[in-house]
């Protein structure tokens, strides 16, 4: 009863009701009352079960998970860079902010410390809280990937709220967003490969990703998703959390070439390869999606996998030795340039232990 309790605490949002729930069952990827990913995805790979996971995830013997020195990190002034430079900075994990083309983006933003429902567990790096909410500008676009909670973060939403013009999720995630207190007109959810034209110049596609969602103990009631957002001047990959799989090639033969494809690294492991990309695919989903620079995120702030926290960088640059892609590895905090193809990132994680 206690644990019922608890998952009734307004941070685990709400599935599905109502109108929406009867739009949802109309999907061709909602089927026997759940979405359902391209191909046939195991939680788990073969072999592997959840006991054999959380044995290895407690009891296992992992270094370097988690850093024992500060993260260097620095830090941009958000609410003072001209609305003319286009630019993108990182805050760790999977969260970062764009401005392009005179637009604010927002996406997947955890700025409270913590990647998990419970404040004592999956807590941020440290060095790698550089920016609260007050940081943070007034948002014209916000992006939700999916509702997992190191992507959907309640205290940061809400510290937002005032500050977000519009919403953009998949279908489903609006529920919780409406829960919240989210004024319904600002929210914008679709299925799959839907257009979303967001303002003269300014359109967003939502395509697959191969991932799973749920906040509490029922899952895949709301979807997972990418995007591709296409600028007046770019043409750029929100990638999301996803295990490999054909959609990448068939994005990349619709859309044609991305100036950027931002896409995950990190809190991998080969107990569950099907549902994040292994460190060997993420630079084959690059070429797929006909990326002319990569963006690698997922990585330096929460320890969801049981890699040494630096791994995922630095297996990304090694393998790229023979692809020779256009690769960048901001800190946390440092500027990207989106229009200087030639901007330099140093290897800032070698001798952090």
């Amino acid at each position: 009863m206690s644990i019922l309790y608890y998952l009734k605490q307004v941070k685990f949002g709400k599935l599905p009701t109502g109108k929406r729930l009867e739009k949802i069952k109309q999907s061709p990827n909602y089927k026997n009352g759940s979405f359902q990913n391209q191909s046939i995805t195991p939680d788990l790979t073969e072999g592997a079960s959840y006991y054999t996971v959380s044995k290895e995830f407690f009891f296992g013997q992992h270094k370097n998970v988690t850093p024992v020195d500060e993260i260097p990190t620095k830090k941009t002034d958000l609410l003072n860079v001209d609305l003319n430079e286009n630019i993108l900075v990182w805050f760790g994990h999977s969260s970062y902010y764009i401005q392009i083309d005179g637009k604010r983006i927002l996406v997947d933003p955890v700025l409270s410390g913590v990647a998990s429902p419970f404040s004592f567990s999956t807590k941020a790096f440290k060095g790698t809280d550089r920016y609260t909410t007050d940081d943070i500008p007034e948002i014209d676009y916000l992006f939700i990937t999916h509702d997992h909670w190191d992507h959907l973060d309640y205290k940061t939403i809400s510290k937002l709220k005032p500050k977000i013009k519009k919403i953009i999720c998949g279908l489903g995630t609006g529920e919780h967003f409406e829960y919240w207190g989210f004024d319904t007109t600002k929210i914008i959810e679709k299925d799959w490969n839907e257009k979303i034209v967001l303002d003269e110049g300014f359109t967003a596609h939502t395509v697959p990703s191969r991932h799973f969602s749920g906040r509490g103990l029922t899952r895949n009631k709301a979807l997972w998703t990418s995007y591709v957002l296409q600028t007046p001047t770019m043409q750029i990959f929100l990638g999301g959390d996803s295990g490999y799989d054909k959609h990448f090639a068939e994005i990349g033969k619709t859309f044609g070439i991305f100036d950027l494809a931002i896409l995950e690294n990190g809190q991998y492991d080969k107990s569950w390869k099907y549902i994040h990309l292994m460190p060997d695919e993420i630079l084959q989903a690059a070429k797929d999606l006909n990326a002319k620079r990569i963006f690698p995120v997922h990585s330096s702030k929460f320890a969801l996998g049981n890699h040494p926290w630096y791994e995922p960088l630095e297996l990304i640059t090694e393998n790229n030795k023979q692809e020779n892609l256009n690769l960048i590895t901001p800190m946390i905090g440092e500027q990207v340039n989106l229009k200087d193809t030639k901007q330099q990132f140093s290897q800032w994680w070698k001798g952090v232990k």
